[in-house]
């Protein structure tokens, strides 16, 4: 199994596309996520399926996810040896992780949270199955299903499924694609407001977008400093503190930026 520290951009490509397949393991994204559903026409979906069993069939320089259709691509997909997760869409209850953990056994398990129902298991799907390795909202089915108009409308689904990946022990859900794939200030504002309500990293549509998601959820030069500095306080004395600017420190505190050091690494042996 291909792994990659801390995952900021994941990539979605047509599964019936194995030029675009290939083309995607250099584009930079940190997991390459193969889609079965939404972006091949149901005329194609068992060419897709094919081609999507032969480019599994061995390891890749990076992680590949497959975004299943429904469950009967998991026999075509969940044992080869090239498959690193399996992106269920449209899940409602712990019961569907349930059946998916039994037809794939040992795949890592990632979750898509698409309609009001999902939301309010959030948790309880998170929190399902070993094998259940994040979860994250399908922001467009969300939308549909709920009548929102504005985006901060989706903003409390957001939020609800950032505190039931922590509560499950899960890493912070990854924020929804960005339909435009030409409006990369749009995109980098939409990061920013994703980050700021707790997610962390994005999918993509397209490669000019992953260096803008990058970028937004990289932690800034200040964000490293501040860090820095809370951890060597805490090294020098056990217990809650205060900075000499001021800032308390606690246990939680200290916790968040081991988080932020941690993503700041993984930067560096991205840009090396």
């Amino acid at each position: 199994m291909t792994a990659v520290p801390t995952p900021l951009t994941w990539l979605y490509v047509p599964g019936d596309r194995p030029e675009v397949m290939a083309k995607a393991l250099s584009s930079g994204a940190d997991v390459v996520i193969v889609d079965l559903e939404d972006a091949v026409a149901p005329e194609r979906k068992a060419y897709a399926r094919a081609a999507t069993a032969e480019f599994l069939a061995g390891p890749h320089p990076v992680p590949v996810h497959v975004r299943i259709a429904d469950e009967r691509d998991l026999p075509a997909v969940a044992a080869l040896p090239g498959l690193d997760g399996l992106r269920l869409p449209k899940v409602t209850h712990a019961s569907d992780i349930h059946r998916a953990a039994a037809r794939a056994p040992g795949v890592a398990l990632y979750a898509l949270l698409e309609s009001a129902l999902a939301v309010e298991h959030a948790h309880a799907i998170a929190a399902a199955h070993p094998a259940v390795r994040g979860i994250a909202l399908g922001e467009a089915d969300l939308r549909a299903d709920l009548g929102v108009r504005d985006d901060s409308g989706l903003d409390w689904s957001r939020g609800r499924a950032v505190v039931a990946a922590r509560a499950a022990g899960l890493a912070p859900p990854a924020q929804s694609v960005f339909p435009d794939v030409r409006d990369l200030e749009g995109l980098a504002a939409s990061c920013r407001h994703g980050r700021a309500l707790g997610l962390l990293g994005r999918a993509a549509i397209h490669p000019r977008q992953l260096p803008v998601i990058e970028r937004a959820y990289r932690p800034s030069p200040q964000e490293i400093a501040s860090a820095e500095e809370i951890i060597e306080a805490a090294a020098e004395e056990a217990g809650a503190q205060a900075l000499v600017d001021g800032r308390f420190v606690d246990a939680a505190i200290v916790a968040a930026a081991r988080r932020t050091l941690a993503l700041a690494v993984r930067g560096q042996e991205a840009a090396t």
